[in-house]
């Protein structure tokens, strides 16, 4: 049943935050302000074990021969069993339910059996430190993931707390994931938007920066579009909801990065398979030192190998490579949030490292897409104004930057050029690759390039006029055609040329744009190869075809907008969406979003996964490379317990700690700047 929440102050009223549906997790509204009390409760609880586990193995240290001393060493299982059971419950209880779900050979498993063995042969202290070392570098290892998640967190702070439904005149907060589309909600000035959708009444300036990394205000109004996530600067704005919540742009965002650990980069997979197959094998070795020579050498005890064999078993945890390799991407992908570069999973760092070739869409990401008109020639006895005013009706409904500075254009015409009547659009379709039709005034008017006209079987005699042309046929005659500049971004010269200094051969240009204009501003751009006038279709075609020709074990990667180029982004290697958060496409087909339109974010991105995957190898080879040097010298007997220790939590918090190298100390674009 729907319930009314009325404002409380800045929150809501107790029903929502003290309920039994907030009891039983299922209130949205604060159940991220629950998880974040719940886990600092839990590193509070989890620090207050440590500190109380660790006194009492200090005095157990300190005073060990007096209270090893008392009859059956009593005094000294009264202060360090409570302290073993403070930081080992939780790895005992967590072996015992692995191995009742038939998950038998993992870390959890090895410390268990090596602690209570340590019991067992009355090496009292040495049980206690294992678990309370391993414990401390838990709670280190934790502080480093809270450090690379709160630079996600940072970045990815768009959730927004309530929405204002607006309903005959009146308002009330409610849970945003309760908004349906159609109904209005009120944002006022210093809120955040809270859903997806068109602004209805009033005008403001927005901040977008935390989407789109843009500094300038955006101004809105009527009619304006506006995204989840952006900021209301200055003035009251009602909107008309155009997406629920969850298909909100912001939402599938948040979701892109909270599940960015679930696709795992090559060598996290190597790492399982090693786990599954290295620990048995430890374990069957371990057993096979503790019971074998004690039978067939002579003088051998029992303990004295019993005890080698929980050395083993300590030190060959594989906690170093299961907990800092994992870490070493997480970092990494925090790292690239930090710099505004979203990807969607370790597997694609990785990826990155590999490419051979990169090849670009033309307009919106080499160039700005900020598209202006510099000429107008009319035909057949139009007029300059009437070719720009029938072109500018005809792209009314398109979103296309072409379209919009056509729209721009006409509306700057002096009033007594144009008609003074709201023109009459009718049945308004858009063929992409060719062009635009609708009815206007009852006049059909197409305007689109050279390829609709061959198609329709327009007479002309202008194929190619030079430049980004648009042509405007009216009621089956030739009425002229538009010709149209573009800006290249500033900077993508330089970022083509850093690319090549990053290991990439070949940067390529594939465009649905005029082929004069596409090659020159690919030759001034240092691109490689520039293919032209190229439809959807084709461009997938095209880059199927460089992959083919690209050398075995390297990868291609496609940069666009993330609008009309979703299935080359999803045919590449890796697909890089560039400054396309607000539509489906840059979500969903991208492995990488370029949140800010910054072209430089893409040798950035290669860099950073260059830099990560450094610091994974460095800590693989770390980790086993000592391990196999503690492993034989506890085979022999020349490391004990201790060893074991600083072998298996030295090594991981090492491990740790380089990992977070990969974190970055700043962000990259600071440097740049």
């Amino acid at each position: 049943m729907a319930r009314n929440y009325e404002p409380m102050g800045n929150g809501f009223e107790s029903e929502v935050c003290g309920s039994a549906a907030c009891e039983r997790q299922s209130c949205k509204i604060c159940s991220a302000q629950h998880a974040q009390e719940q886990n600092e409760t839990f590193d509070r609880a989890h620090l207050a074990r440590l500190v109380i586990s660790g006194v009492l193995f200090l005095i157990g240290a300190i005073f060990h021969d007096q209270l090893h001393a008392t009859p059956y060493s009593w005094a000294e299982y009264v202060v360090l069993v409570p302290a073993y059971l403070l930081v080992g419950f939780p790895v005992l209880k967590e072996a015992f339910f692995d191995v009742v779900h038939g998950r038998v050979f993992n870390e959890m498993f090895l410390m268990s059996v090596a602690t209570l063995g340590a019991f067992a042969i009355h090496q009292v202290p040495e049980a206690v430190g294992v678990m309370l070392f391993y414990s401390v570098g838990e709670y280190l290892q934790d502080m480093a993931v809270d450090k690379s998640r709160r630079s996600i967190s940072e970045l990815m702070d768009l959730r927004p707390d309530f929405a204002r439904l607006y309903e005959a005149g009146q308002t009330r907060e409610v849970a945003p994931e309760s908004v349906r589309i159609g109904d209005k909600v009120e944002v006022r000035p210093g809120e955040r938007f809270p859903l997806d959708g068109k602004v209805v009444e009033g005008e403001s300036f927005v901040d977008t920066s935390s989407l789109t990394g843009e500094s300038v205000p955006r101004r809105v109004a009527p009619g304006s579009d506006v995204l989840a996530g952006y900021i209301n600067d200055n003035g009251r704005v009602v909107v008309r909801v155009g997406a629920e919540f969850g298909d909100s742009a912001v939402s599938r965002i948040l979701d892109l990065v909270e599940h960015a650990s679930a696709n795992k980069a090559p060598t996290e997979k190597f790492l399982s398979k090693f786990a599954a197959v290295y620990t048995p094998i430890v374990v069957a070795l371990a057993a096979f030192i503790a019971f074998v020579p004690p039978l067939v050498v002579p003088g051998a005890t029992f303990s004295e190998f019993v005890y080698r064999a929980l050395v083993l078993l300590v030190i060959s945890c594989p906690c170093a490579l299961v907990v800092s390799v994992p870490l070493g991407y997480f970092a990494g992908i925090g790292n690239a949030s930090k710099n505004r570069i979203l990807v969607k999973g370790a597997n694609y760092l990785d990826a990155l490292t590999k490419l051979d070739t990169v090849a670009f869409d033309k307009t919106g990401t080499l160039t700005k897409g900020v598209f202006s008109v510099t000429d107008v020639v009319p035909y057949n006895g139009f007029s300059r104004e009437e070719v720009l005013r029938y072109a500018a009706a005809a792209e009314y409904g398109s979103t296309h930057p072409i379209a919009r500075s056509i729209r721009q254009a006409a509306a700057a015409l002096p009033v007594q050029s144009a008609s003074a009547s709201i023109p009459r659009i009718e049945n308004p379709s858009e063929k992409k690759g060719y062009g635009v039709h609708a009815l206007v005034d009852g006049h059909d008017v197409m305007a689109g390039n050279d390829r609709m006209l061959h198609g329709e079987q327009i007479p002309h005699d202008n194929c190619n006029p030079g430049g980004t042309v648009v042509h405007v046929v009216v009621d089956g005659h030739y009425a002229g055609y538009i010709l149209i500049s573009d800006i290249v971004k500033d900077g993508a010269a330089q970022a083509v040329r850093e690319l090549k200094s990053e290991g990439v051969r070949k940067a390529v240009m594939l465009s649905g744009d005029d082929e004069a204009v596409a090659t020159k501003i690919a030759s001034g751009l240092g691109i490689d190869d520039c293919y032209a006038e190229l439809l959807p279709q084709e461009k997938v075609e095209k880059l199927q075809q460089i992959k083919r020709e690209t050398p075995k074990g390297k990868g291609v990667a496609f940069v666009g907008d993330g609008m009309n180029d979703a299935p080359v982004l999803m045919s590449a290697d890796v697909g890089l969406a560039m400054g396309g958060l607000g539509s489906d496409a840059a979500i969903e087909a991208a492995d990488l979003v370029i949140m800010d339109d910054d072209i430089h974010r893409i040798p950035l991105a290669i860099r950073i996964a260059k830099h990560t995957h450094t610091i994974v190898s460095e800590n693989v080879a770390f980790a086993l490379s000592i391990k196999g040097v503690f492993i034989i010298l506890g085979v022999i007997g020349h490391a004990g317990m201790w060893q074991a220790v600083v072998a298996d939590v030295g090594v991981s918090l090492l491990a740790v700690l380089n990992s977070l190298r990969a974190a970055g100390r700043r962000r990259e674009s600071d440097k740049l700047a």
